[in-house]
């Protein structure tokens, strides 16, 4: 486990131009936000001051407002964050298996994307049937704890624990994409079904190592929180709006350190742990039944990798915003 860590840590270092790419992104999506809700409440007090609209014409606007946002925020975030975290994950795993880094790693990220899968919507729906497939997968690995339910203590252990593979099963996902991108199989859909097969033939080390670095990713960010909390303690002395600031400051601070590089450090260790343990290994129709008999969405994987059928959009009850995959 440890030279998986130390072997990840080289690649992240070495994939640090999608790294900062991300994370300039996101510092200038957050400084947009910020600007549009900042205009949004500028208008509607200046109306509202000067008796132009009433207090629930107001509250409308801004639901309208906040609507906006977050349509906006959900298109960019499917057809464009979505599609540069598959390219960094392209590249972790180029680098994973041959040991090279590519000459121009968002070209190269980008040319891979667009190789294996028509459109974002395909590989969003490949995404989220293998999301759905793990995470029933993971709960059935620690279903034997309700037998110990009647403990308090171990129920509330128990209740962390099913906390932890939950958040984990956000990175392995991932860790399953990357396979696809190795993977000789053109097929998206056979691709992903062989990916779960190879976790489930591995979900020990790759699952116990998840927890322990998703664990350890919490304590880190909660020690990084405590490191900015004087700057706005600093600020407090001189006046309440100054406070303020200073904690939105902290806030911002927090959040790019914690996107930017703490969650894409996770990810690149659980690619790298499951790709190194799953090399030698092939899918086998025993894992097949075991993983088909804790999950029933793995049994949609196979009929649509045994049907040759090509990914498309998801229906509306798969779609989920794309926040929540772990990014």
């Amino acid at each position: 486990m440890v030279l998986h860590f130390r072997r990840a840590t080289s690649i992240f270092a070495k994939t640090m131009p999608f790294v900062l790419l991300r994370l300039g992104i996101g510092v200038l999506l957050g400084v947009l936000s910020v600007l549009y809700f900042g205009v949004v409440l500028y208008v509607g007090y200046r109306l509202l001051g000067a008796g132009t609209i009433s207090g629930w014409i107001a509250i409308a606007g801004l639901l309208v407002a906040i609507g906006l946002f977050a349509w906006l925020w959900r298109l960019f975030s499917r057809y464009v964050l979505y599609l540069i975290k598959a390219g960094h994950i392209a590249v972790i795993a180029h680098i994973v298996e041959t040991g090279e880094v590519p000459d121009n790693q968002i070209r190269y990220g980008k040319g891979q994307v667009t190789e294996r899968f028509t459109e974002a919507s395909a590989l969003f729906a490949v995404d989220q049937v293998i999301k759905a497939v793990v995470k029933q997968f993971n709960s059935g690995v620690v279903s034997f704890s309700r037998l110990f339910s009647f403990v308090p203590a171990l129920k509330k252990l128990i209740r962390i624990v099913g906390k932890a593979i939950a958040i984990a099963a956000s990175y392995i996902d991932e860790a399953i994409i990357a396979h696809m991108f190795v993977s000789d199989e053109e097929n998206p859909w056979r691709s992903a079904r062989d990916g779960v097969v190879l976790y489930g033939k591995n979900w020990k080390p790759v699952l116990g190592s998840t927890m322990l670095i998703v664990l350890g990713l919490y304590a880190a960010a909660f020690a990084l929180l405590l490191a900015l909390a004087p700057i706005a303690s600093v600020l407090s002395g001189l006046s309440a709006t100054v406070e303020v600031a200073g904690w939105v400051v902290v806030g911002g601070l927090f959040l790019t350190l914690y996107t930017g590089f703490l969650k894409p450090w996770v990810k690149t260790v659980v690619i790298t742990t499951f790709l190194v343990e799953s090399r030698d290994e092939t899918p086998d129709s025993e894992t097949m039944e075991r993983i088909a008999a804790r999950s029933d969405r793995f049994q949609e994987l196979v009929s649509k990798a045994d049907d040759d059928t090509p990914a498309e959009r998801p229906t509306q009850s798969e779609e989920q915003p794309v926040a929540s995959s772990g990014a």
